[in-house]
């Protein structure tokens, strides 16, 4: 009997995160959405979830937390007996000049990126190993390739991140794992609100602003049958801007 494909999203409650955690349910994956403080928001992707016919549940951990998060996991290990995706996503941003940048906000976004995906990747890592299947994907930035002002914390968050996957998916491709990387640019969802959009659009080829299902759609391929020789890349989905 197949193994139910069960796939893990790491900040999966809302933007991004949640239009992943629907397009792999969608195509009949059991689907954990992973939040930290908003449940309410992640009640609410798994009732999209649910009432387009697809299964999962939810899961709160703090991916900065080590203890808790190999807890977590380990308990979602023990239920399911595998996790054949996992979908790095959770992350932050505290944008301000170098110069007047804080300690706690330059931490805060490293941590929630770098940390995560070390202490989410790792236990996960050690199933997909013993299975000799699996599929990792993180969600990067435009940020991470590009220059970006006023988001060093950020840029050098995300080109870690891109970073540590390249040389990760080299370490693990012998065991049938593969992992990359989606660098989004512009998404129209919650964490550019406030920006000037009308003119930020004026620096993407494309001139517009991307949605969420279009960076959906790129994760569930790369974990998909159809990419099974794709490991250790970066897709960008930005509409041309780098």
């Amino acid at each position: 009997m197949e193994e139910e494909n069960v796939v893990l999203i790491t900040g999966g409650s809302r933007g991004i995160g949640r239009a992943i955690a629907m397009e792999f349910a969608a195509g009949g994956a059991y689907v954990i959405v992973n939040y930290c403080r908003n449940r309410d928001a992640a009640q609410d992707t798994l009732r999209r979830i649910t009432e387009t016919g697809g299964r999962g549940e939810i899961c709160c951990f703090d991916v900065t937390d080590r203890t808790v998060t190999e807890q977590q996991v380990g308990e979602i290990i023990s239920r399911h007996g595998h996790v054949k995706v996992l979908v790095n996503n959770a992350g932050v941003t505290a944008d301000n000049l170098f110069l007047l940048m804080s300690a706690r906000d330059w931490e805060l976004v490293i941590d929630t990126t770098l940390r995560g995906f070390f202490n989410v990747t790792k236990p996960v890592l050690r199933n997909m190993a013993r299975k000799k299947s699996g599929s990792i994907v993180s969600i990067a930035s435009v940020a991470g390739l590009v220059a970006n002002r006023g988001q060093t914390n950020y840029s050098a968050a995300k080109a870690g991140l891109i970073a540590a996957s390249r040389s990760l998916a080299a370490e693990v491709a012998r065991f049938g794992i593969r992992v990359n990387v989606v660098a989004p640019g512009l998404i129209d969802t919650e964490m550019i609100s406030g920006s000037p959009v009308e003119t930020i659009k004026n620096f993407i080829p494309m001139n517009r602003i991307g949605q969420p299902e279009e960076v959906a759609r790129v994760v569930r391929f790369l974990c998909s049958p159809d990419a099974s020789y794709i490991t250790g890349q970066v897709v960008s989905v930005n509409g041309g801007m780098a």
